[in-house]
């Protein structure tokens, strides 16, 4: 008698906030692909839903308990984890009807209500093969997360009650991670963390042996030795550095940019300028330090590109301190910036500060942020305008009533998702997503270039 191979149950996801999220939301279904899920692409197919959330600002909780509201809409049977998961209390409060909450990065307990809620049916005959990792990214780039939770303590922020303190990975697994996503075709790693300069740090940069050699658990010996890697093509990844907090050895990763070894980026969330506001948020104060060093890292590798992010309308930010932020970004030029309105976050320090900056206050100061850093990044890519650059090609698009077909690519100044962009006309037949080019940039505006493919 023929035996039945039961159908494998399927499991939808919503994945929400950062990039250190998409990466724990792979993880989880890698592990369930792992015991004979199959994954679906939308609700209805699902047997159930898994919605990983964020709950860093009151913002973000509420687009979790939409993203909720909606999964139990649309398919009713929800597992929620993810950072949100912590407040179980208030998401059984919205919505009584999940099966199950889990906290950041709890895997195990994930994949355990998965199992209870659709049980697995994987048998003797099936899945006898390994299958490789589940990529929530394109092919062509991969985040790789080299360390859980956080140190530090500053005041508007409750990552490290929610994903607790620093804890290295293993700089062996890490490389074995980003050579095995090099090898299945990521042409750009993105390394990724809470805080990207203090990895090892709680490890004591314990050594492991790594292509015959030792390798420390260090930022910089780390990216030294991703910038050996090569795809199966014999290119060169890009290595793009994400959450790096600018400690003194930050400078010693810029001679390997300059070498091109390491993409030349530097995510910095500087977060802002004043001392008194850097003081009151318990963030280092050493702005004009870090303009010194700027300026020398520029010197070193001048095709460098700094991002970061501010906070503006911190409890008890002045009119001056505010006017400093931006006399120091006019200084500073830096190439990509991101701000956020302060907002209370249940359980931050900040919260009790006093003199709180009224909204409307905040509103404006966000504009005039904005403004000054759009008129920086305008320029700094005017200044690109006929040169010929490196880029990454994301998409293809389709032809147009004369037959051309553009793409969309992005610059080594440009991380996925949060930078800008490099629109390219009339392409090749031949490029494809994940291709390495040579452009030639032929206008700017704010944030975007656009060029053509160099002869």
């Amino acid at each position: 008698m023929a035996t039945t191979i039961k159908q494998a149950p399927k499991v939808g996801m919503v994945s929400l906030g950062c990039p250190k999220a998409l990466v724990d939301s792979e993880r989880i279904l890698t592990r369930l692909r792992a015991d004979g899920y199959a994954m679906s692409p939308d609700y209805a197919g699902a047997d159930v839903v898994l919605v990983n959330t964020c709950g860093f600002l009151d913002s973000a909780k509420e687009e979790s308990l939409a993203a909720i509201g909606e999964a139990i809409a649309e398919n009713g049977r929800v597992i929620v984890t993810g950072c949100m998961g912590e407040e179980a209390d208030v998401i059984r409060a919205a919505h009584p009807a999940v099966l199950a909450v889990t906290g950041a990065h709890q895997y195990e307990q994930v994949v355990e209500a998965v199992h209870e809620a659709a049980p697995p049916s994987q048998g003797p005959f099936v899945d006898l093969i390994p299958q490789p990792d589940i990529k929530l990214t394109p092919r062509h780039y991969s985040y790789l997360k080299i360390s859980e939770g956080c140190n530090h303590s500053c005041a508007f922020c409750i990552i490290p009650q929610l994903r607790g303190k620093l804890a290295s990975r293993r700089v062996d697994a890490v490389l074995r991670e980003a050579e095995k996503l090099v090898a299945a075709g990521t042409k750009e790693l993105l390394v990724i963390s809470q805080d990207t300069s203090a990895y090892g740090v709680d490890i004591r940069h314990e050594e492991r042996m790594w292509k015959h050699h030792p390798v420390r658990a260090h930022m910089t010996d780390l990216a030294r030795e991703l910038g050996q890697l090569r795809t199966p093509e014999g290119e060169q990844p890009w290595v793009r550095l994400h959450y790096v907090y600018p400690y003194p050895h930050v400078d010693a990763v810029i001679p390997l940019m300059a070498e091109g070894l390491l993409t030349p980026y530097l995510d910095i969330p500087f977060q802002h300028a004043a001392p008194r506001v850097l003081k009151a948020m318990k963030r280092p104060a050493n702005e004009a330090r870090v303009l010194e060093r700027l300026k020398s890292w520029r010197a070193i590798c001048p095709d460098i590109a700094i991002r970061s992010s501010f906070v503006v309308g911190f409890p008890g930010e002045s009119e001056d301190d505010f006017r400093y932020l931006l006399d120091w970004l006019e200084e500073a030029r830096l190439d990509r910036v991101g701000a956020f309105r302060f907002e209370p976050v249940a359980g931050a320090a900040a919260n009790e500060l006093p003199d709180p900056v009224p909204e409307e206050v905040k509103e404006e100061r966000y504009a005039r942020l904005m403004d000054v850093t759009e008129r920086i990044s305008a320029a700094r890519l005017a200044a690109k305008v006929g040169k010929v650059i490196p880029v990454i090609v994301d998409e293809i698009g389709e032809a147009d009533e004369d037959g051309d077909v553009g793409a969309t690519a992005r610059s080594q100044a440009d991380a996925p998702e949060i930078d800008g962009n490099v629109f390219l006309r009339n392409v090749p037949a031949s490029l494809k997503p994940g291709d390495f080019a040579q452009v030639e940039v032929e206008d700017a505006d704010a944030h975007d270039l656009y060029g053509v493919i160099a002869g």
